[in-house]
């Protein structure tokens, strides 16, 4: 496991894949392998928060998966902070599609699951635990269990247990996308507006256009398997704390409209 603090190697990006390949072996005997993520390069700074966009099967989550450290490059090297990841990292919130919040616990108990095995007092844990609830708006629901809250309540309890640990760097696998529209929009300006506070460096895997736009700073836009980074699109509009108000904007619909063409959307609807 990666120990060395982030900020010590304040010069570097918070990430940096240079040059990274990854292969997979087919399934079955005789079967190649398969190239997923080919000749990648693309830093991320600090308080930066990138989204990642491509076909399906281009290799998004295996970024994720190398970045936190649950893998290896086949080639290349992928830095945070200046050091090589070679192992998970305690700098690195992970959040998934699900909020896996342990059924047993109260919302409190599962938001310090992650600070238990960093030799913090019960004292210390209870008061990130409920300092990150507040800042989820999750307070008055801390002594509830996971069966009790809504899917957009149980989202906002994951990422407070993300935030607990203060990750240096949040990576969000589509993190709304099993919710429905209306929950996913206030969940989408929560979150937004809860990683604008903190400054922490977010990297997101999204199918979801208007939510790359809504919610970066950048887009990096992968082609088709094997993944390479085909467009690097600075967003370059203002409210990033607030997803409704930025989607309303003129470039913004501009924005998703060219990230529609640059993945070409519509042949694949046609075809």
């Amino acid at each position: 496991m990666n120990t060395l603090p982030l900020a010590m190697l304040t010069a570097a990006p918070a990430l940096e894949l240079s040059h990274v390949t990854r292969r997979f072996a087919g399934r079955g005997r005789g079967h190649a392998l398969f190239t997923a993520i080919e000749k990648l390069s693309f830093t991320v700074a600090r308080g930066e928060f990138v989204s990642v966009v491509g076909p399906s099967g281009c290799g998004k989550s295996t970024i994720l998966n190398l970045v936190a450290g649950l893998d290896q490059p086949s080639e290349g090297v992928v830095h945070l902070g200046g050091a090589p990841v070679l192992g998970p990292s305690q700098h690195v919130g992970f959040m998934l599609q699900k909020d896996l919040l342990l059924p047993w616990r109260t919302i409190l108990h599962n938001v310090e699951f992650g600070l238990e095995t960093r030799g913090l007092s019960a004292t210390a844990r209870r008061e990130r635990a409920l300092r990150e609830l507040k800042r989820c708006r999750l307070l008055e629901l801390a002594e509830r269990y996971p069966y009790q809250l809504s899917g957009g309540q149980r989202q906002r309890a994951a990422l407070a247990r993300t935030l607990a640990i203060e990750p240096e760097m949040v990576l969000l696998d589509e993190p709304f996308s099993a919710l429905d529209a209306q929950t996913k929009l206030v969940l989408q300006r929560s979150f937004a507006d809860t990683i604008a506070t903190t400054g922490v460096t977010t990297l997101l895997i999204t199918h979801d256009l208007s939510e790359a736009v809504a919610m970066s700073d950048r887009i990096l836009v992968m082609s088709e398997r094997p993944g390479r980074i085909v467009e690097n699109i600075d967003v370059g509009l203002p409210h990033r704390d607030n997803p409704l108000a930025r989607q309303s904007l003129p470039r913004a619909r501009a924005l998703m409209a060219h990230l529609f063409d640059a993945l070409h959307l519509e042949e694949r609807l046609d075809g």
